[in-house]
Order: structure tokens, then C-alpha cells, then sequence
């Protein structure tokens, strides 16, 4: 019997399924918002065709408003094309912002693999990577601030004073200390359990006199977030009918939605 020969190229690649496209745009974040762009809903649909040279994926995103941070649109839609022209299998990825004041501007940039400062040209002040930094500054102190702030509410012994010297070891495992490894690991903080949780972006600890202040700042840098994240929510669900089927409550750390009395919202988009 003769043995059947088989390209070793096709047989490295496999089929990749929505499902394997959809995990990957779980790690692309909407950088101010500190959540996953799959999670918010942002991912408007996509579509995916294989055929014999490979497969296509094709995914089109939305935003809360038309006037959403091009900085921030451009480094979602940038990332969710990374991501997913990283898997196996896949050969051609289209990625297109919906219902953007830039959208032909940045569709075009992504298309042409121009890069951030090739799409905005003279508008570009800071490089993505800056653009990534700062953000990531900022969610590692809302992580250490839910943190801090499920151990004082889980010991009322316990004192603002004494968040200084909490340890990694003195966090209750769980869905807020993994994140918080996460946010450590991407500012290339120690994880260990030795580790202070209470530390400015460069690891260092604050002295006892400065601890209640940090805590204080920490916990406004958190509010913000989880208040722009809901916020943002309810914006989409506005101008989109539907789309809050598409948002997910899974997200890390976010607070419950009931610790955000904001006002209803009642600016309205229609788009065909």
C-alpha cells in the first residue's frame, strides 16, 4: 500500500475556529478602561472563511461614541489584528473600526501595516508603547487598591496604616490577587509572596507617614476606572440596540454594577 504524502505545511497548519479568535481578543484591552474589548463589547462581529491557502478572519469593532481617543481606538484595533495574526492557520486578517470620526483613517493605516505614527502622521505625540506604559501604571494601582481594600473589609482589626506592610502571602487568593500578579508581572514588579503590594510603578515601598495618602490616591485612580468602564457600558448599550448581550461581567476586578449610581443616559446614535 502506498503511503499518502502529505505537505508538510498543511499538515502544520490546523483549523482555527471562532471560539480560538474570540480567546485571543480576550487579551486585547481597552487601555483606559482596564477590561477586555470582548468583555465590553466592543467586537462587533466576526467572520471567519478557510479555505486551502489558509484562513481569512475579518472583525469589525465599536465604540461607545464616535469620538472615543483615536490613541486609544487605533491600539485596540492594532492589538486585535496582532492577536489574531498570530494563531495558526490564520493567512489574511482585516480589522475595521466601525462608526469612528477616524475610522477611514486608522482602517486604512491598519490595512497598510503602517504603524501608529505612519496612520497619524504629525498627530501622533506619543508612541503606543508610552501610550502602553502609562495605562499599565494605572491599572496595577487599581489592582493593588481592590486588593488592599478586600483585606480591610474582610478584617475591620485592620487599619489603613497597616497596608504598607502587607505582603503578597497576606492576600486571600482570588480572582483580585491574580490580577494583581498579572498587573506586577507586566511592570516587571517581583511576584513573590515576600513581596509589598503597596508600591509605586517602580517597586518601591512608601514610608508609614505616606501610606494612607497612597491608599487614598489608589482608591480615586480605581474609581475612576470602574466608573468610566460602567459609564462606557451603558454608552454602547445606547447606541447600539442589543449589544449589552455581547458584555460580559467576568472582567477582573470590576466592581458590582450597583457601586456606580450614575445618571440614565439619553443621548441615542442610530446607525443602520
Amino acid at each position: 500500500m502506498t503511503a499518502l504524502r502529505v505537505d508538510p505545511a498543511a499538515e502544520a497548519r490546523a483549523d482555527v475556529t471562532e471560539e480560538e479568535i474570540r480567546r485571543a481578543l480576550d487579551s486585547v484591552f481597552d487601555p483606559e478602561l482596564d477590561e477586555p474589548i470582548t468583555d465590553l463589547g466592543f467586537v462587533r462581529s466576526l467572520t471567519v472563511q478557510t479555505g486551502v491557502d489558509g484562513t481569512r478572519v475579518e472583525v469589525h469593532l465599536r465604540l461607545p461614541t464616535s469620538f472615543c481617543s483615536p490613541n486609544f481606538a487605533y491600539l485596540m484595533a492594532s492589538d486585535s489584528k496582532d492577536v489574531i495574526s498570530a494563531l495558526p492557520a490564520v493567512t489574511q486578517v482585516v480589522v475595521e473600526l466601525d462608526d469612528h470620526h477616524d475610522s477611514d483613517l486608522i482602517n486604512a493605516g491598519l490595512a497598510a501595516d503602517a504603524g501608529y505614527r505612519g496612520t497619524f502622521l504629525h498627530e501622533a505625540d506619543d508612541s503606543l508603547e508610552q501610550l502602553r506604559w502609562t495605562f499599565r501604571r494605572k491599572a496595577h494601582t487599581a489592582a493593588m487598591e481592590r486588593c488592599l481594600t478586600d483585606l480591610l473589609r474582610s478584617d475591620t482589626s485592620l487599619m489603613a496604616t497597616d497596608m504598607g506592610s502587607i505582603r503578597l502571602r497576606d492576600l486571600p487568593a482570588g480572582r483580585n490577587k491574580e490580577a494583581l500578579l498579572r498587573r506586577r508581572s507586566a511592570l516587571g514588579l517581583p511576584g513573590i509572596g515576600a513581596s509589598i503590594v503597596l508600591v509605586n510603578h517602580e517597586g518601591h515601598p512608601y514610608p508609614p507617614d505616606a501610606v494612607p495618602m497612597a491608599l487614598r490616591r489608589a482608591r480615586s485612580t480605581r474609581i475612576s476606572i470602574d466608573g468610566n468602564a460602567h459609564f462606557c457600558r451603558g454608552l454602547l448599550r445606547t447606541r447600539y440596540e442589543g449589544s449589552g448581550s455581547d458584555q460580559s461581567t467576568r472582567s477582573e476586578g470590576a466592581e458590582p454594577s450597583d457601586h456606580h449610581q450614575l445618571l440614565p443616559l439619553i443621548v441615542k446614535e442610530i446607525h443602520p
